[in-house]
C-alpha cells in the first residue's frame, strides 16, 4: 500500500479516531486503527468493541491498494510534529509503515488487518434523522446528568425514546434528572426505546457540527449514528430504564421566571465557599427576592440576592449547586422557569417549552 495525503486531512481522521483507541487492551491490534487504502478513498476505523468510529476521505493519490493496522499512539505523535505540506504512508510485506514528509523519516510495525475486529453494519430499516445542532444540543442537556457509578450500570447512559413524532432523551444519577423531549417532521410507524453509553455519548457529541444532518440507525442490541464522512456505532446497555416519569410534575403553581445568567453566577459566586464535607448551598425564597448563601465555619460567609416575583410559600432550601450550574451554564435561553415548593421537595428548572431538570435537596445544617 502506498499513499500520498495532507497532513491536515491525515491529522484529522486520526484524531477523530484516537479516544475510542483502547490503552489498557489485552489485545495489542485494539491499540491499533485499521488504514485501508481503496480505489478513490481511505478508510480508516477504530474500535474498543464497545464503541466503533469509521470514516473515509479522498487523499491527493492512491498509488497501491491495501490495508494495515497502525499503532495509534505513536502515528498521531509523529503526523502532529511533522511540518505542515504532504505526507506519502508506504505499507510493506513484513507489515512496515514508512512515513515521510519533506526530509522526515519514520517506521513503524503494525499488525495485518485481519487481526482487526469488523464493525457490524446495521440494515436501515428503523432509523430517524436529525440536524446534527438539534442532537448535539439535546444530547448536552442531559448526558451530564448521567451517573458516573458503575454499579447503577443502567444509569450509565442517555435514555433514547422515539414515538410517533416526538424524540425524547433522558439522563440520571438518581440524585437529578434531565429530560429534554422535540418533535419531528415526520411521524415514525416503529417505537423504540434504548440507553446508549455514556462513552458513544461523549464521542458522538465531540464530533458534531452545527450544520448537516445525522441519520440514526437502531439495530437489535446496537445503534449508529451516520454524519458527513462519519460513521459511529455502540453497543446498547441491556435493561429497563427507571420509571422517571411518575417522578416529573406536570407544572408548579409556584413559579418564578428568572434570569438565567444571574441564576448561574450567583449559584457560581456562592459555590466558592463550598467543600468536601459541606457541598450544599441555602436558597431562602422570599415574596420579592431569591438569596443564595453558604456559611462555613472554617472558611467564611458568601451571600447573593435575586429580585423576584413570588406568589407561593416563604421557605429556605438547600442544593448542591454543581447540580444546578450543570444545567444552567448548558441553556442558551435568557429566561428560565424556577419551581421551588418546599425544603424537602425537588427543585425544577424547565426551559425551552420541553427542557425539564430536576434536582434533589440537600439537607441543610
Amino acid at each position: 500500500m502506498k499513499i500520498k495525503t495532507s497532513k491536515e486531512s491525515l491529522l484529522k481522521a486520526v484524531q477523530t479516531l484516537q479516544s475510542v483507541i483502547s490503552t489498557k487492551s489485552t489485545l495489542p491490534v485494539l491499540s491499533n486503527f485499521l488504514l485501508e487504502a481503496q480505489k478513490d478513498k481511505i478508510l480508516m476505523a477504530a474500535t474498543d468493541l464497545d464503541v466503533g468510529i469509521s470514516l473515509d476521505f479522498s487523499p491527493i493519490e492512491i498509488n497501491e491498494e491495501g490495508s494495515i493496522t497502525v499503532p495509534a499512539k505513536k502515528f498521531l505523535d509523529i503526523i502532529k510534529d511533522l511540518p505542515a505540506g504532504d505526507i506519502t504512508v508506504t505499507v510493506r510485506k513484513n507489515n512496515s509503515i514508512s512515513i515521510e514528509s519533506q526530509k522526515c523519516f519514520f517506521r513503524l510495525m503494525g499488525l495485518p488487518k485481519d487481526e482487526f475486529p469488523k464493525l457490524p453494519k446495521l440494515h436501515e430499516k428503523e432509523s430517524i434523522s436529525l440536524d446534527q445542532r438539534l442532537l448535539k444540543n439535546m444530547l448536552n442537556l442531559t448526558s451530564f446528568a448521567v451517573s458516573r457509578d458503575e454499579t447503577r450500570y443502567i444509569l450509565t447512559g442517555v435514555l433514547f425514546l422515539v414515538e410517533g413524532k416526538r424524540v425524547r432523551f433522558v439522563a440520571t444519577d438518581g440524585r437529578r434528572l434531565a429530560l429534554i423531549e422535540k418533535e419531528m417532521n415526520e411521524a415514525q410507524r416503529f417505537k423504540k426505546e434504548v440507553i446508549v453509553p455514556i462513552k458513544a455519548i461523549q464521542e458522538l457529541t465531540r464530533n458534531l457540527k452545527d450544520e448537516g444532518v445525522v441519520k440514526i440507525v437502531f439495530g437489535e442490541n446496537q445503534i449508529s449514528f451516520q454524519f458527513d464522512n462519519i460513521t459511529l456505532i455502540s453497543r446498547l446497555i441491556e435493561g429497563q430504564f427507571p420509571n422517571y416519569e411518575q417522578v416529573i410534575p406536570k407544572g408548579g403553581k409556584d413559579k418564578v421566571v428568572i434570569d438565567r445568567e444571574r441564576f448561574l453566577w450567583a449559584a457560581k459566586r456562592v459555590a466558592i465557599l463550598t467543600s468536601a464535607d459541606s457541598q450544599s448551598i441555602k436558597l431562602d425564597l422570599f415574596k420579592d427576592k431569591l438569596i443564595f448563601s453558604k456559611n462555613s465555619p472554617d472558611m467564611g460567609e458568601a451571600r447573593e440576592e435575586i429580585d423576584i416575583e413570588h406568589r407561593g410559600g416563604e421557605f429556605s432550601v438547600g442544593f448542591n449547586p454543581q447540580y444546578l450550574i450543570d444545567a444552567l451554564k448548558t441553556l442558551k435561553d435568557q429566561d428560565i422557569s424556577l419551581e421551588l415548593t418546599g425544603s424537602e421537595s425537588p427543585g425544577i428548572i424547565r426551559a425551552q417549552g420541553s427542557y425539564v431538570y430536576i434536582v434533589l435537596p440537600m439537607q441543610l445544617a
